[in-house]
């Protein structure tokens, strides 16, 4: 069942948020244990809720857009008196004692937080495993990854665990997972979804969001989650109801650019082939589409050094501390951004400044630029990250996601939908890119997208 539908009966009370939770619970007992996405679960707490909120109800109290319906929250989001670890064991037995603000606007909006997702170390990495949990299985294959760093909210949602997750991105951790797993991941415009605590609280690398099962249902929660907030200085001065309308809307004429190779970054052909068989979908909606991209060769600037230099500004104090509780990705790159320079960091913004006015001025020709979210369809488990594709070898662990992260040096809003599967059976997503903060024509373009092809609606068989 929907997101929608489930808040829909809940509202006219042909379902109880108890009988919601029930149902939950049940699923994460018989489905968890195959799959490592929900770490920790907090079913008492989650009761209590859940008998307040129908409690709530019974006495005609206004209920919030999601009331009663269960979440589970990213295990890098501090939830007061749950243990949030950030997929560390230096975090391993923390317990905060206050929400962050995702967490509040969720629970404002009537969810009852159910559990944490898993995610790698520190959120590092578009592979979801750590040395407290351990790695999360991909419901459709249980051998191969499930993407990151949102991976446990991605599998929690495809196995029906639970009908909402929050989730975050910086490099493609709300997009490559939901590729992987066949469910929708958005990653808004910076500030849509305001984070008061960023340490760079200026920088456009890093933004909270969510998925879902489907675009409609990310479209509530994200309804629920996006607002301003005066103590973040990228704040977006726009209230979240304005992502609750209809998503319908008419895409004849619409100019799409069609990506070509993004600069020559390597494709798994299996990925490829699934893409490109949609260009013809795009056109049944009435676009004209067009194979066009801008030169990413200042993404590939910025991203590295601005990463880097965010990783050791976080870390690095941590990581003296603690030499050997780092895994060796995470720890090479808070080294490598503590041997910065001030003139390479400010080669790095300069950079940014640069791709990001030139994919603006890209985008004054085309509505939308699609492109693979992934460059390759989920890998083995125990690989640590793909060491090559297409024959090209790897350096960097995040050498493999160029096709998200090159997005995320732009700030643009973008979603991953489902596109189909290669011949083994594994999620292929389609990513759709949109204007400057234009988050909401996104949504309305994934939302056809999908509705014209079906993907989306397949769930995997384990669940």
């Amino acid at each position: 069942m929907s997101a929608v539908e489930m808040a829909r009966l809940i509202r006219a009370k042909k379902l109880s948020a108890r009988e919601a939770l029930a149902a939950h619970l049940k699923q994460i007992e018989r489905v968890n244990p195959k799959v490592n996405a929900i770490v920790t679960l907090v079913p008492e707490m989650a009761s209590e809720a859940a008998a307040k909120a129908d409690e709530m109800q019974a006495q005609k109290k206004t209920l919030g857009p999601l009331h009663g319906l269960p979440v589970a929250h990213k295990d890098l989001v501090e939830t007061r008196g749950i243990r949030t670890t950030f997929g560390s064991l230096l975090y391993k037995d923390y317990i905060p004692a206050a929400d962050d603000l995702i967490v509040e606007r969720l629970r404002h909006a009537g969810a009852i937080t159910i559990g944490k997702t898993n995610t790698p170390e520190f959120g590092a990495g578009s592979h979801t495993f750590n040395n407290v949990f351990g790695a999360t299985h991909n419901p459709y294959d249980v051998t191969k990854t499930c993407g990151g760093s949102s991976g446990g909210a991605a599998v929690a949602l495809a196995c029906g665990m639970v009908p909402v997750a929050d989730g975050s991105d910086t490099g493609g951790s709300l997009r490559n997972p939901a590729a992987f797993c066949n469910v929708v991941g958005f990653r808004p415009s910076v500030g849509r979804v305001p984070n008061p605590k960023a340490a760079f609280g200026w920088s456009t690398l890093s933004t909270s969001g969510c998925l879902g099962r489907s675009v409609a249902d990310l479209a509530l929660v994200l309804s629920t989650i996006a607002g301003p907030d005066s103590r973040a200085p990228l704040s977006i001065n726009e209230p979240g109801e304005r992502f609750a309308r209809p998503l319908e809307r008419s895409f004849k004429g619409v100019r799409v650019a069609w990506f070509k190779n993004l600069g020559g970054a390597p494709f798994d052909s299996r990925v490829r082939t699934v893409v490109d068989g949609h260009r013809k979908t795009f056109e049944s909606l009435g676009c004209v589409v067009e194979e066009a991209e801008p030169d990413f060769a200042p993404a590939e600037i910025s991203f590295r050094i601005l990463r880097a230099w965010n990783s050791a500004t976080i870390y690095g104090a941590r990581l003296k501390e603690h030499p050997d509780t780092f895994k060796d990705t995470l720890k090479a790159e808070i080294e490598e951004g503590l041997r910065l320079t001030g003139t390479e960091i400010a080669r790095g913004e300069t950079a940014h400044g640069v791709i990001w006015r030139r994919f603006q001025a890209f985008l004054e020709k085309y509505e939308y630029f699609v492109l693979p979210t992934t460059q390759v369809p989920a890998f083995d488990i125990n690989m640590p990250y793909p060491m090559e594709i297409a024959g090209v070898k790897f350096d960097s662990y995040i050498d493999w996601m160029k096709s998200c992260w090159y997005i995320s040096a732009t700030g643009n809003p973008a979603a991953s939908v489902p596109g189909g599967f290669t011949p083994e059976g594994l999620p292929v997503g389609v990513q759709i890119v949109g204007r400057d903060k234009e988050d909401f024509s996104v949504l309305q373009m994934a939302h056809a997208f999908e509705q014209a092809t079906g993907f989306g609606k397949q769930r995997p068989a384990i669940a």
